[in-house]
């Protein structure tokens, strides 16, 4: 590492622009995977027919709470994102509080995925070409082309993820204008934009697995001391990324009730999973269309690992930078200025925990994907929820702040209060998203690890208040200097 990177050489600085942000945020949540993986699995788990106006109702819960993340990130530009916030709202342990949600649930979704695209590839290579390897194989070779792209330059990431996004949407309209053009039944139902069919049975899993599909909301965030107006730059790209996917996947959710028929949708997504998609494509478009957009579902898949896999690396930097995790998480490429250490952390965590997997016989879809899913939903709605909650108690200490009472107050006290809301009914019904063989222990179990993270990075705050207070005092703040050793002795042997 020593030979390309060195500690405190920083982000590389006004990179990106708003394209790009949207780009990294929608991409994150990947449509053709939401589409593939998410939607499917949210009819097969759930029955609810009514599931896709859960995008919309989370979109409008978002778009509340972009109002005062979004002033608030006028005044915070650093890679810590959501952590940044915390900090500056509620407390520094409360900062740390919230680093620590956020590494649980960023890396338990980027790693989740991991067992979609062993799946994926693995049937996608059996079918096509008669080449039969276990999961684990094809998600090694993903996180071995992810941990690549996470230490190159990030505008090429940008690139990378512009050019998969883009397809990806193409292969979704095609869908979406297939199912609507040949509906089951010969007529076009409404069933499954009918509010009464959401607000029915299953509707735990429905917004768990939802709002798994918003995961990455704060990519925009996450990239602001890389992109060249950030003042401007992240409140523009969230709410572009947020009014798309919200109607995106909405439309799409519906789509997929219209092409097999509401009371069916649950029967056939069970039964063949991402392959009702790909199905009613090869039957009203071709096997060549139906094959191409199933090579896109691969690379949206890995489109998303990249995404989060940027994500939790910038997370990394951001509390080495801060010495609240090892410095040595501060490092990043001299010539790219990607973050190379938190990068290469994040590769060899995903690894020892896919062979967690792997050696416990676990299913790469029904286990891996969706436990870590849920527990990647209900991390982001607690964080997203204390954010909320920050941006008042920021606001609130800085009244010749020029934000107006909707921005500081009413919108951020209202998501607030909507989020919790989500977060109860996430936990309540977390046994939703389990198969019927599954031990009923992970109910309670799963959703509970990124609460107990968030405990333990709150314990490690107060530890660093008493024990290490000029560490403690740069929580959240962005530190691009080293802390000088005199005034904190711990970090001398560290260098």
């Amino acid at each position: 590492m020593s030979a390309s990177s060195a500690p405190e050489a920083g982000l590389r600085r006004g990179r990106l622009g708003t394209i790009h942000l949207v780009f990294f945020t929608v991409a994150a949540s990947a449509p053709l995977t939401v589409l593939g993986g998410g939607v499917t699995t949210m009819y097969a788990v759930s029955g609810n027919v009514g599931a896709a106006l859960s995008y919309v109702l989370l979109a409008v819960i978002l778009a509340v709470f972009a109002v005062g993340y979004a002033a608030m990130s006028r005044f915070v530009s650093t890679a810590g994102a959501f952590y940044s916030y915390i900090a500056g709202g509620l407390g520094r342990a409360g900062g740390v509080c919230g680093s620590f949600i956020a590494l649980a649930a960023y890396n338990a979704i980027q790693i989740g995925l991991y067992g979609l695209f062993g799946a994926v590839v693995g049937d996608f290579m059996t079918t096509r070409f008669g080449v039969e390897q276990a999961w684990w194989v094809w998600a090694l070779v993903g996180l071995l082309v992810v941990g690549v792209l996470g230490i190159l330059q990030v505008d090429l990431n940008a690139t990378v993820l512009a050019v998969l996004l883009l397809l990806e949407c193409l292969a979704v309209v095609v869908f979406d204008v297939v199912s609507l053009g040949n509906p089951a039944g010969g007529s076009v139902s409404l069933a499954g934009l009918d509010p009464g069919n959401l607000f029915a049975a299953g509707l735990g899993a429905v917004l768990a697995l939802g709002i798994a599909s918003f995961t990455g909301f704060e990519s925009g965030a996450i990239y602001s001391e890389e992109v060249k107006d950030p003042r401007r730059t992240v409140a523009r790209a969230t709410y572009i990324a947020v009014a798309f996917t919200g109607g995106f996947y909405a439309l799409s959710a519906w789509a997929l009730t219209v092409a097999t028929g509401p009371e069916n949708v649950q029967t056939a997504s069970a039964g063949a999973g991402p392959g009702v998609v790909f199905g009613t494509l090869a039957e009203h478009a071709g096997t060549t269309v139906a094959d191409v957009a199933y090579l896109l579902f691969v690379t949206s898949v890995l489109a998303a690992l990249l995404s989060f896999h940027n994500g939790v690396a910038r997370y990394l930097f951001a509390l080495g930078r801060e010495r609240v995790l090892p410095p040595y998480l501060s490092r990043t490429g001299v010539r790219t200025g990607a973050p190379v250490a938190g990068s290469l952390t994040q590769s060899v965590l995903a690894l020892v925990v896919v062979f967690a997997f792997v050696a416990t016989d676990r299913d790469p879809v029904v286990d891996l994907f969706t436990w870590l899913s849920g527990v990647s939903a209900v991390g982001v709605v607690l964080l997203m929820t204390l954010t909320s909650a920050a941006v008042v108690g920021f606001f609130r200490r800085r009244p010749e702040a020029e934000v107006n009472t909707w921005q500081r107050l009413v919108a951020p006290a209202l998501a607030t209060v909507l989020l919790f809301a989500v977060l109860v009914v996430l936990v309540v019904n977390f046994d939703a998203l389990l198969a019927p063989d599954n031990p009923r222990y992970l109910a309670w179990l799963l959703p509970a690890v990124t609460l107990v993270a968030g405990l333990a990075g709150f314990a490690w705050g107060l530890i660093l208040r008493s024990r290490r207070p000029a560490v403690y005092a740069a929580v959240g703040q962005g530190m691009t200097e080293p802390t000088p050793a005199d005034e904190d002795p711990e970090l001398t042997l560290s260098r």
